[in-house]
């Protein structure tokens, strides 16, 4: 900065957060996103059972409706014709009538958490410690048994009353409170404290193992950037990203994000892409290098000029896809939040009968004993360890594969993608590095025509003409005059006198210059000099290393892979060799290749497109699953897609296959153990032949094995 350069502060605003979904995928039925054009940020949400049970009492509302509420990422979507201010406060109202506590804002709600709920098991388990000693000493040992319970039990006996006032039954605290209260009545106290405190338990380790899958999604939210230092009039304004344009020159310091996508055009530095990519080797950038948003700039200062504005930039693409990541959900999370709508009530029902009905059929029999049992009944029955656990697996599925750049739409399409058989892939971008280099020069004076094939090309912003520009090393000394480019054909010009002619075989042809067809493999740019051949140089697009990895895994895993390009069949057979692609369909228009991908899911197979163009859209959107390669993927592209890969890494399919099967694995080995375990103790329960320390086990004890198990699906590699 310069000593003529000074610093002004404006105030920086926050943009409206506001979701407007218009993906096209041919998304399930059961999967409401498609048609909701708000969200609201919920706060104080710290139970699954709750989220859906609120979710479900508000579709049955008339101002608003296809609500869908995201446990883990603390997000409301929904459909209404009210103003945003007025939906706000009819949501609120009905929420204090559904889950007192929680409510909705515009904004994220920042507040101090005070977490007292360790402390307060702790003091009740030295309170129970305590009674237990003092068995002999009977009304000091119920008495602290008795302080025990409200300390750990009053919020959950408070929710229950006003539960019930609302008409509200069959949650989690209602069972809570009838079973405890009912073991009170029949002088089971010290059973009645221990049963809320091992719930208490439970509930402090479900909101733990939340928070850190939460946290995970939550940290990619941090690539945000806060402001952008704009050079404006010889000063140096701070403003927020939003109001930067296209064009302006920015200034990016050590230790800042970049604000928006643009290209360097003064200084050099390093940037840490670790948030945006999953790649913790910094990227080493100078003048000429184009940057995205939400980079941090870890050494120099740097000039940027801005190529997008904010809300097209990538980070932008990012912090969407994060803020909506668990509103698509799964087939078995629609399960358990309807089968957790049903199997309350059923249970309770059951327990009633149990203790109220069956004596009376049952000579002898003793109404406490019943009484006890159908209280041990409805402590197993609580549905905690499903509903928390399934959805909990889901997110952090999702989040252990978004620390390695993999961005899963919602747990839909981990589900999908557990599934596929068949892997179609794109090839420009995708299988190759998208980026033409000068693969063998053939010329009787090869560093002479390079030096002329760069001079010709230097002005030229395509593709092949950059990568001719890019194999020269030497200095731009002549002087080229008289450029006539025809379009699709070459280009002519003199230097030092003599014509050049440069450009395709039909080119040469039309000028009648007499040159040999090569058969080399790839894109052949002819030179000519004063209408006599010079030479010949061979362009190929270079297959990445990490595309011939990840074919190989492929077939380790027995999924078949396929290529589909629009190339001349001569370079598709190369690059299938290179990468032992198990079959390939090349000289494909962009309508083809959705044809092709038709004809292949109409062998029954479970396909996932893989792709980054414009025109790999209308492929990725009919693929069971589509993927799009982020980094250098289109708009289009990322927008149709189901998972993105934001380092263009092809191994990351691989792993996110393996994510996929391994999150799926997880939710299957909690639904079958917790329902089995749950209908044995149950089983138990109700013949008398389990204790409610029976019945604590197969709920606290279950939703802790099963939120355990969740938490492994964080830890993919």
């Amino acid at each position: 900065m310069s000593k003529n350069e000074t610093v002004d502060q404006v105030n920086i605003s926050e943009s409206e957060n506001k979701c407007k979904c218009s993906c096209n995928n041919n998304h399930d039925d059961n999967i409401s996103h498609i048609n909701q054009d708000f969200v609201l940020n919920i706060n104080n949400l710290d139970c699954a059972n709750c989220a859906a049970k609120i979710e479900r009492e508000l579709n049955k509302c008339d101002s608003i409706s296809n609500v869908n509420i995201s446990f883990m990422s603390k997000k409301i979507y929904y459909n209404t014709n009210l103003e945003k201010k007025e939906a706000i406060e009819f949501i609120n109202n009905e929420l204090l009538k559904i889950e007192d506590g929680v409510y909705v804002s515009d904004k994220i709600t920042k507040q101090e958490v005070k977490d007292y709920s360790k402390s307060k098991i702790i003091i009740s388990v030295i309170l129970v410690i305590i009674a237990l000693a003092l068995n002999n000493y009977t009304y000091i040992s119920y008495a602290l048994f008795m302080i025990s319970y409200l300390i750990v039990g009053y919020e959950v006996l408070i929710r229950a009353v006003k539960n019930i006032y609302n008409k509200k039954f069959f949650d989690e605290n209602f069972l809570m409170a009838i079973a405890t209260i009912g073991a009170l009545l029949i002088n089971e106290i010290h059973e009645a404290a221990a049963v809320m405190i091992f719930y208490q338990i439970g509930e402090y380790f479900q909101h733990q193992a939340v928070e850190k899958s939460r946290s995970s999604i939550a940290n990619l939210m941090d690539i945000k950037p806060e402001f952008a230092n704009i050079k404006s009039n010889n000063k140096i304004v701070k403003i927020a990203p939003e109001f930067v344009k296209v064009g302006d020159i920015i200034i990016v310091k050590a230790g800042e994000k970049v604000p928006v996508d643009g290209v360097i055009i003064k200084g050099t530095t390093s940037l840490n892409s670790l948030a945006l990519t999953g790649e913790s080797i910094p990227k080493l950038v100078d003048v000429g290098s184009e940057v995205s948003s939400g980079m941090i700039n870890l050494e120099g200062l740097i000039e940027i000029k801005v190529l997008k504005e904010y809300k097209d930039s990538n980070v932008v693409k990012i912090l969407n896809l994060v803020e909506n990541v668990s509103s698509n959900k799964a087939k078995a999370e629609n399960f358990i939040t309807k089968f957790a709508k049903y199997y309350t009530p059923i249970v309770v029902i059951l327990a009633l009968i149990i203790a109220f009905i069956v004596p009376l059929f049952i000579l002898g029999a003793l109404f406490s004993d019943y009484i006890y049992r159908g209280l041990t009944f409805l402590v197993i029955s609580c549905p905690c360890a499903l509903v928390i656990s399934v959805p909990l697996t889901y997110f952090a599925g999702i989040g252990g594969l978004s620390k390695h750049g993999i961005l899963v739409k919602g747990g839909n399409y981990l589900d999908a993608l557990s599934k596929i058989d068949t892997i179609v892939l794109d090839k420009t971008g995708t299988i190759t590095k998208g980026d033409f280099a000068v693969d063998k020069i053939i010329s009787d004076n090869i560093d002479l025509c390079i030096k002329y094939a760069a001079h010709l090309e230097m002005n030229s912003n395509h593709p092949i003409a950059k990568s001719i520009v890019k194999k020269y090393d030497g200095n731009f000394d002549l002087i080229v005059e008289d450029v006539k480019e025809i379009s699709g054909r070459g280009i002519s010009a003199t230097i030092d006198k003599d014509i050049f002619n440069i450009g395709n075989y039909k080119y040469m042809e039309n000028l009648n210059i007499d040159v040999k067809k090569y058969d080399e493999i790839g894109t052949l740019v002819y030179l000519a000099k004063n209408n006599i051949f010079y030479g010949v140089l061979v362009i190929k697009d270079q297959v990445k290393n990490s595309s011939i990895q990840a074919i190989e895994k492929l077939k380790l895993l027995k999924i078949k892979s396929i290529m589909l390009t629009g190339d001349n069949n001569e370079i598709a057979k190369e690059v299938s060799e290179i990468t032992k692609i198990d079959e390939y369909y090349s000289e494909l228009l962009p309508q083809d290749k959705v044809i092709k991908l038709n004809e292949i899911k109409a062998m029954n197979r479970k396909v996932a497109f893989v792709g980054d163009g414009i025109n790999d859209a209308p492929v990725i959107t009919i693929a069971d699953v589509g993927f799009a390669m982020g980094g250098i993927g289109s708009d289009a592209a990322i927008e149709a897609a189901d998972i993105v890969i934001t380092n263009d890494n092809l191994n990351n399919i691989i792993l996110a296959i393996k994510g996929s099967k391994i999150t799926k694995k997880i939710v299957l080995q909690n639904i079958v153990g917790a329902l089995l375990v749950k209908f044995v103790v149950l089983l138990l329960g109700a013949t008398g032949h389990a204790t409610m320390w029976w019945a604590i086990f197969a709920d606290v004890g279950v939703s802790l094995i099963a939120i355990l198990n969740a938490i492994r699906a964080l830890r993919v590699k």
